[in-house]
């Protein structure tokens, strides 16, 4: 018992600094481009070099 009250408290911390970081990071825009990542991660560069050496 005397357990559960120190582990109680301690998972509650926890779980309001997960909240508040979770709500820093939106509020500094951690979050904004969800698909840019994805879109960069298909654009070959090559294509983008070889094109720039032709010219």
């Amino acid at each position: 018992m005397t357990g559960l009250m120190f582990l109680i408290p301690v998972a509650l911390g926890m779980g309001a600094l997960g909240l508040a970081m979770f709500f820093w990071a939106m509020k500094n825009g951690q979050f904004e481009d969800l698909d840019g990542a994805a879109q960069r991660i298909l654009i070959d560069e090559d294509e983008d070099q070889d094109e720039d050496e032709k010219c």
